[in-house]
C-alpha cells in the first residue's frame, strides 16, 4: 500500500546514519492521481510454474488458512456484491472510516490490542487520502474481533506494533515510531536511525517489518528486501545484506511480513500487481528458501458454509503468534475495489479482517547424527497438546517427512512404525527418499488426521544451531601508505562464529585471502592484508567461508 519512491539518491547519510522522516516519506506520494483506473492498472495474471500443478494438499502456505469464525452479517453495508454477505464483526469495520494495515498484541488479562490506521471515508481523495492517515488503538475480547477504537495514537501509516524486552510498546509507522511504557499510551513519537554500513538502501526505508530474536534484538526487513538488525529494537538498525532476499521472479514486491518461531524465520512478501504472495524460510534471516505455491491470493477469506468474501485486494498481512511462535491468526487489509476507484461518499471502502490458521504440529527429529542419503531410518517425536492426541488423531499412513522440495509434491520418507511415549508419539520413517541433505535445517511434515484434516510441521534437528553466527563485512579499502587492504567483519548472529577464511577477488582476477578469527555475538574485527602493489578494489567480490560453506558474499561496486 502506498508505493514509496526510491530514496537511494535523495537520502542524506551523515557518517552512514540515515534518519527517516514521516512527513517527507508521506508527502512524496501524496500527489497520486485519484482518477478512476481499470482493473489492469492494479492487476496482471502471473503465470505459475508448471510444477505447482503437482503440489499436494497442505503444501502451500495458504492451505493453512482456516474458515473464518461465524459472525454477524450486516444489512445495507458498503461494498461490492462480492462482499455483501461478509462478517461485519470480523476484524475492524466502521461505515465512516476506511482502515488499513494493523497487527495485534495481547495483554496479561487476555485482552487483544489492535494497532491499525485509517482515514475518513468521505475524505476529499477517497482511498488516496491514505498519506494523511491516523493510527488507532482498538481492543477486543476475541482474537478475531470485533475491535472497537479505544484511543487515537497519532498520525502515521502502515503500523506494526511490537514489545521491547523491557516491556515498552513500539508502534512503527512509515518514517518513525510511537513508544509507550504500556499498551495504552501515552505515546511519544520518535525516529529510527539506520546505519547502511557502506551499502545502498534497497528501494527506500518504508513498510518495515520486524521479528524478535532470542536475545531481545530485532531483525528488520524493509520494503525493498534488505535485512537490518538492531540490538534492542530501538538502537540504530544496521544493514547486513546487499541484495534483496525476495524470490528471484518477476514481481512488484511490497508488504513483507517477517516473524520467527522456535526454529526459523518466516517471510511473506506480496506481488501487489500480480496479486500473489510468496512464503520464504530462513535459519539465519540472511539466506532464504522459497516454498513452492502461493502464500495467499484473493479469495482466501472463506466462511464455514463455503461463502467467499471476494475482496479485490488483500494487502499488509500481519501474524499473531501463539506462545510457541506458531501463527494462530493472519490479518489483512482488504478493499472491495481498485484503490483509485474508492472515492468519497461512495459504496467502497476498506477494513482489516482476521483469518484463523492451522498452527501446525510440534515435532522434532531424534536422530543424533546428521541425516543424509546413507541414513536408513528417521525417528520423529510428535508432541501431544491440549485437544490433540497424536496416537489417536493422526493418519499414520498419510505422513510424509523430508525436504520441502520432496514433501510438497507427495514425496518424502514414509512412516513404518510408531511408539507411544506418554502423551507424545514417536514415528519411525524409512529415510529413503526424504531429500534431506546437509543444507536442511527444518524438515517438513505433511499428512492427514483420521478425520481428513491437514497436518503439517517443521521439525527441529538436534545437530543444527538455531542461533547461528551471521558474519557481514564492510567495504574493503586499499591504503597506499601502508600497502594494505583493510576490511571490517562483524558478527550479527546470536552465537560465536568459527574460524573462517576471507577472500577478496578483484575485477581483474587477483585474489587475496586472510583468516577471520572467531567472533562473539556483535563482535567485530579489522582484517589487514599486505599487498606488494597497489590494488583497485572497485567491483571486487568478497566472500567469507566457514567450515567449507560460503557464509557471506558481497560484490562491492
Amino acid at each position: 500500500m502506498g508505493r514509496q519512491p526510491n530514496k537511494d539518491n535523495g537520502m542524506r547519510c551523515r557518517c552512514s546514519m540515515v534518519t527517516a522522516c514521516l512527513a517527507a516519506a508521506l508527502t512524496a506520494v501524496a500527489a497520486y492521481t485519484v482518477a478512476p483506473q481499470s482493473a489492469a492498472a492494479q492487476a496482471v495474471e502471473r503465470p505459475r510454474p508448471q510444477q505447482w500443478d503437482r503440489l499436494v494438499e497442505g503444501a502451500r502456505f495458504m492451505d493453512r488458512i482456516l474458515p473464518m469464525p461465524d459472525g454477524r452479517k450486516g444489512k445495507h453495508v458498503w461494498g461490492t456484491a462480492e462482499v455483501a454477505e461478509r462478517f461485519v464483526d470480523n476484524g475492524i469495520e466502521m461505515p465512516d472510516t476506511s482502515f488499513w494495515g494493523g497487527n495485534i498484541l495481547k495483554d496479561g488479562d487476555g485482552l487483544y490490542h489492535m494497532y491499525v490506521c485509517g482515514w475518513p471515508e468521505d475524505s476529499p481523495q477517497g482511498h488516496m487520502f491514505w498519506p494523511n492517515s491516523t493510527v488507532y488503538h482498538a481492543v477486543s475480547k476475541r482474537l478475531h474481533g470485533p475491535y472497537t477504537i479505544r484511543e487515537t495514537v497519532g498520525k502515521g501509516h502502515n503500523p506494526e506494533a511490537y514489545r521491547l524486552a523491557d516491556g515498552r510498546t513500539v508502534i512503527y509507522v512509515i518514517g518513525g515510531y510511537y513508544i509507550s511504557d504500556s499498551l495504552d499510551g501515552p505515546w511519544q513519537y520518535g525516529q529510527f536511525e539506520f546505519d547502511t554500513r557502506d551499502r545502498r538502501v534497497i528501494e527506500g526505508l518504508s513498510n518495515l517489518t520486524f521479528a524478535e530474536r532470542g536475545d531481545g534484538s530485532r531483525l528488520m526487513v524493509c520494503r525493498g528486501g534488505g535485512v537490518w538488525v538492531s540490538r534492542d529494537g530501538l538502537a540504530p538498525y544496521r544493514q547486513i545484506t546487499e541484495e534483496r532476499i525476495y524470490p528471484p521472479v518477476d514481481g512488484e514486491f511490497e508488504d513483507p511480513v517477517v516473524w520467527r518461531d522456535s526454529l526459523q524465520y518466516h517471510l511473506i512478501v506480496n506481488d501487489w500487481l500480480g496479486r500473489i504472495a510468496y512464503h520464504q524460510r530462513s535459519l539465519d534471516g540472511v539466506h532464504w528458501v522459497t516454498e513452492q505455491g502461493e502464500a495467499y491470493v484473493p479469495g482466501v477469506s472463506v466462511h464455514k458454509d463455503g461463502y467467499v468474501e471476494q475482496w479485490f485486494k488483500y494487502e499488509r498481512p500481519k501474524v499473531y503468534q501463539d506462545d510457541k511462535g506458531r501463527v494462530e491468526q493472519l490479518n489483512f487489509a482488504v478493499i472491495d475495489t481498485i484503490k483509485w476507484n474508492d472515492l468519497p461518499n461512495d459504496r467502497h471502502s476498506s477494513k482489516n479482517i482476521c483469518l484463523p490458521m492451522n498452527k501446525g504440529l510440534l515435532i522434532e527429529v531424534l536422530n543424533r547424527e546428521p541425516i543424509d542419503e546413507t541414513t536408513d531410518a528417521i525417528e520423529l517425536l510428535v508432541k501431544g497438546e491440549k485437544g490433540f492426541n497424536p496416537a489417536r488423531d493422526l493418519d499414520i499412513g498419510s505422513l510424509r517427512l523430508g525436504s520441502y522440495t520432496a514433501v510438497n509434491f507427495g514425496g518424502g520418507a514414509k512412516a513404518v512404525k510408531t511408539q507411544r511415549r506418554g502423551r507424545d508419539l514417536v514415528v519411525t520413517f524409512d529415510a529413503h527418499g526424504s531429500g534431506i541433505d546437509r543444507e536442511e535445517f527444518a524438515p517438513k511434515l505433511l499428512g492427514k488426521t483420521r478425520k481428513g484434516g491437514s497436518v503439517f510441521g517443521y521439525a527441529a534437528l538436534p545437530y543444527v544451531d538455531y542461533r547461528p553466527a551471521v558474519l557481514s563485512s564492510r567495504r574493503p579499502a586499499y591504503d597506499a601508505d601502508s600497502g594494505q587492504i583493510t576490511v571490517g567483519i562483524e558478527n550479527f548472529g546470536l552465537s560465536a562464529s568459527k574460524l573462517s577464511e576471507l577472500t577478496i577477488t578483484t575485477a581483474g582476477g587477483k585474489s587475496f585471502s586472510a583468516a577471520v578469527p572467531p567472533l562473539e555475538p556483535y563482535g567485530k574485527t579489522e582484517i589487514r592484508i599486505a599487498c606488494n602493489e597497489a590494488v583497485d578494489l572497485k567491483g571486487c567480490t568478497l566472500s567469507v567461508t566457514t567450515a567449507g560453506r560460503v557464509s557471506h558474499r558481497m560484490k562491492w561496486e
